[in-house]
């Protein structure tokens, strides 16, 4: 197999234009229809069995969700996330009604699969999106306080990037990707 060290064509314009802007035009809403588009994408993501274990809370700027929110971000995240017109949080369900039986081992990796979907559709739609886990997790779960087998996992900040997409961006090859889970540690 040849391996460029670089793609030369062929990736997908949303997939080669999407970064993770690290601040957000405080201007750039996110509309009811937008919002549901995003969570659309999302519905639409493969899961094991179809058991689609995730779920999401959504907080927008002015909103009460946004307030019960905003708190709980780590200071490196609050000093661009509280901009992003719209704020979510990434939920899986990892365990059945409360007991400690273990829902899908691959929860996870499924809910990743739905806000993958999303971060591609909101490229799409002209928005940005930056995942991050910069937040307090257990005082967040508090706040929010989900049924039982449920867990907070994640946040994405979702809304128009301030400034431009950085003119390079450091990925690792693809040859690396092949050949790192069998290198030995440095």
């Amino acid at each position: 197999m040849r391996l460029d060290p670089e793609p030369r064509g062929g990736l997908h314009p949303l997939l080669a234009a999407r970064f993770s802007p690290r601040r957000f035009d405080p201007a750039g809403r996110v509309d009811d229809r937008a919002l549901n588009l995003l969570l659309e994408a999302a519905r639409w993501a493969p899961s094991a069995g179809n058991s689609q274990p995730w779920g999401f809370f959504t907080a927008r700027p002015g909103e009460p969700g946004h307030a019960r929110v905003v708190p709980h971000l780590a200071p490196s995240a609050a000093r661009w996330a509280v901009d992003a017109g719209l704020l979510v949080v990434a939920l899986t369900r990892r365990h059945v009604d409360g007991s400690e039986v273990v829902y899908s081992e691959f929860a996870d990796y499924d809910l990743g699969q739905a806000v993958a979907h999303m971060t591609v559709q909101a490229q799409a739609m002209g928005l940005a999106a930056h995942q991050f886990r910069a937040f307090d997790l257990e005082g967040l779960t508090e706040e929010l306080a989900p049924s039982p087998g449920w867990a907070v996992v994640s946040m994405v900040a979702l809304g128009r990037a301030a400034g431009a997409p950085p003119v390079t961006r450091e990925r690792r090859g693809v040859a690396e990707l092949l050949a790192a889970p069998w290198s030995p540690v440095e």
